[in-house]
């Protein structure tokens, strides 16, 4: 008898923290001594003083093993809350991607046909290039970015993912 092991699934967790000096090296040396990745990482302060700030990260896990990192983030001294945003119900997630696309003749008039159907902005233009910027949830960056690959992509710079329950109420 095979025993199959769960499939990994992948989380967006909000960690409110205290803003201070190597509270991400941390985070990040946690999830580094236990082997987990870390997909996506953004960082802001969230708090009118700067004192507190809000750490967005996207991993992927068996539940025991989301299950696992929550409860060792939580442990964590300067940290207040942790919330699965995966798992707490609706939320949006939001992301924003600059895309480097170089090509001429149909090349050119492909990318710039893709970019209006992602509703990719044209925020510098050459003659032998484009950089578009185009925001939306991960998957659409990602399939942006893959049929660009086809047209001339040349580089990409992403922020990380920034995401928020839905309703009225805060985390």
């Amino acid at each position: 008898m095979h025993i199959r092991p769960e499939a990994a699934e992948r989380h967006t967790l909000a960690v409110t923290v205290d803003n201070e000096a190597g509270i991400l090296a941390r985070i990040a040396g946690m999830f580094s001594a236990r082997g987990y990745n870390i997909e996506s990482l953004t960082v802001a302060d969230v708090t009118e003083d700067a004192s507190v700030s809000r750490i967005t990260i996207v991993t992927s896990g068996a539940p025991a093993t989301i299950e696992q990192i929550i409860a060792q983030l939580d442990r964590l001294v300067p940290v207040h809350r942790v919330v699965d945003l995966t798992d707490t119900g609706p939320h949006v997630a939001r992301e924003m991607a600059l895309v480097k696309v170089a090509g001429t003749g149909d090349h050119r008039i492909e990318a710039l046909r893709l970019a209006e159907v992602y509703r990719a902005r044209v925020v510098d233009a050459t003659t032998a290039s484009f950089i578009f910027e185009v925001t939306g949830g991960p998957e659409k960056i990602d399939k942006f970015t893959e049929l660009m690959r086809e047209v001339g992509l040349v580089e990409v710079a992403r922020t990380g993912v920034a995401a928020i329950a839905r309703g009225k109420d805060p985390l």
